[in-house]
């Protein structure tokens, strides 16, 4: 066995862990080499995305050690950049969410650094709210967004509600790696009198707030029929709350709520990997909509920040891509400015260079300026201050990405899935009241600005070895770059590595192909994947996919050679 791992495997069976799950692991796997090298060979990667890892012991795993590391890192840095700190703190329903908000909170604490806690678990975007409006230095949300249940993670915020930029990132970084996880870790006890006046629970009135702020975005007037049939699944996450409460205060009150996804359970028996991007989490919530002839199905996924619907098709339901809805968002919020009198003189729209290049078509005809950013929301929300900063925070209209991710307001600066699902249900009820379905609109917009199919594939390479591979893939395609791939020439190369078009540097490659079609490929940032994105633009869809199916066999190939 690698020495350097076995001191740190001996190191932690010497410490007296205060979590007995742990202790149980670290035992179970004192034969097992490989799970042990897994466990202790590195540490858990601290990024823009903050942390993300498999729950469990050791330095690459999500526990309240590495947790607390992270929070005395972040206290470090937030006390160097200012003189009096505040953060505030959320979490959502995973397994350990309560557990490790809770430590980051003594962490903060006992650093002299003013916590803010919501007393409930609340979706992420409830965070990067109440870092503005309690005027926090920054804060941390624990949450693995959709991962599967055996996943948690720890997002860190800076004081504009964003997550915190490469920079940021890279200083806290050095900030955590000067520790030693056991022996430069502060804590006080939560219920302490001494945590009197440095601990709090955020108070009621910010998500009052929040809520009124999302409210805001409404676009409906009279003439909308709000009793639509909803069925909703917050996914055993965190929505359930915030999401009926809007609605039903924006006056749609007919919603059904999927009985076994209805409570928080970080295990999610129902559907195992939460994601409200497949068809297999969202089976009981059609069961659910065919059962009550509902017409439309919302589901968001456990922390609350991302949306995705199923509409109904004559007798089937189809599932909208995470494109397809911000589009029909785009056309259908600049429709409706126009008529209330509400779009601003310059408006703009924020995606992702991932996202769809079909918006860019519609935005035009309705003069909307389109700016792409990174792949990540906080890129959206930095456009947002910078906006703000020059008093034109009004002319943001939209921001989207293609993983179902949108916000029509500047009042956060996260994707934020309960104004998705107050936008989407007045959108659907919109053009229900005029007997038009959102399939009709989609089809429309096809015709108008010609079909383009975007898909995403994920690709798993998880542990030290996974890792590797795709170091090893993203540096194979820099040095033999393609020229061609299924009868498509490249006609362009784009590598952001370097930084290109004045945004940061990113280990992305982009693909530009003859015919209006492009690929994108990056390792996320978050997961343990490869992630490729194709945009294939044909005269029908069946000519599309047929295209798209051969380079995703082609790439297929290249990765696993």
């Amino acid at each position: 066995m690698d020495q350097r791992v076995y001191r740190k495997w001996c190191e932690w069976k010497e410490q007296n862990l205060s979590d007995e799950d742990l202790k149980v692991e670290l035992y179970k796997i004192e034969t097992m080499e490989s799970e042990i090298y897994d466990r202790f060979y590195r540490e858990l990667e601290f990024g823009t995305g903050g942390l993300r890892g498999i729950i469990g012991v050791g330095t690459n795993r999500m526990n309240i050690y590495t947790v607390a590391k992270a929070t005395q890192g972040y206290c470090n840095y937030l006390k160097k950049k200012s003189g009096h700190p505040s953060v505030a703190i959320a979490y959502d329903s995973r397994i350990k969410s309560e557990k490790f908000a809770y430590i980051a909170t003594e962490v903060f604490a006992a650093n002299g650094i003013k916590a803010y806690i919501y007393s409930e678990l609340m979706p992420t975007p409830s965070l990067s709210f109440a870092v503005r409006e309690l005027n926090c230095s920054g804060g941390i949300v624990i949450t693995a967004s959709h991962n599967p249940s055996k996943y948690n993670g720890y997002k860190v915020y800076g004081s504009d509600g964003c997550q915190i930029t490469t920079e940021a990132a890279s200083s806290i970084l050095k900030e955590i790696e000067a520790l030693d996880i056991f022996n430069d870790i502060r804590y006080l006890d939560f219920y302490d009198g001494l945590a009197v006046g440095k601990i709090s629970y955020i108070p009621e009135s910010v998500m009052k707030n929040y809520l009124n702020s999302v409210s805001s975005q409404s676009l409906c007037d009279e003439n909308i029929n709000k009793e639509v049939s909803i069925v909703y699944t917050p996914l055993n996450g965190s929505g359930l709350k915030c999401v009926t409460s809007v609605l039903r205060q924006n006056g749609f009150t007919n919603i059904s709520v999927v009985k076994e996804q209805e409570n928080p359970d970080g295990e999610f028996p129902t559907c195992p990997y939460p994601n409200p991007e497949i068809k297999e989490a969202l089976e009981l919530g059609l069961r659910d909509a065919k059962e009550r002839g509902s017409e439309l199905l919302l589901a968001t996924d456990p922390d609350c920040d991302r949306v995705g619907i199923a509409v109904r098709n004559d007798d089937d339901y189809v599932l909208l891509t995470g494109n397809e809805v911000g589009m029909l968002l785009l056309d259908y919020i600049c429709k409706r400015r126009i008529a209330l009198g509400k779009m601003p003189n310059n408006p703009i729209l924020v995606k992702t260079i991932v996202t769809i290049d079909m918006a860019n078509r519609i935005a035009e005809d309705y003069g909307v300026q389109v700016i792409d950013v990174l792949t990540g929301f906080k890129f959206i929300g930095e456009q947002i201050g910078f906006l703000e900063a020059k008093g034109e925070e009004d002319r943001f209209i939209l921001g989207f990405e293609e993983s179902y991710g949108y916000l029509t307001g500047g009042y956060v600066r996260d994707k934020d899935a309960v104004v998705g699902a107050l936008m989407i249900c007045e959108m659907f009820a919109y053009y229900k009241t005029k007997g038009v379905s959102l399939i009709d609109v989609l089809e429309e917009l096809y015709k108008k600005y010609g079909y383009c199919l975007n898909t995403l594939h994920s690709y798993t390479f998880e542990g030290a070895e996974g890792f590797q591979k795709m170091q090893n893939i993203m540096q194979e395609l820099r040095e033999n770059p393609l020229n061609e791939i299924e009868g498509l020439e490249v006609i362009e190369i784009r590598d952001y590595l370097g930084g290109l078009n004045q945004l940061p540097k990113s280990d992305v490659l982009k693909y530009m192909l003859v015919k209006n079609s492009s690929i994108v490929i990056r390792p996320s940032g978050t997961e343990p994947k490869l992630k490729v994105y194709l945009s294939v633009s044909a005269k029908n869809r069946n000519d599309a996919e047929k295209t798209e199916t051969a380079i995703v066999k082609k790439l297929e190939k290249l990765f696993y050679r």
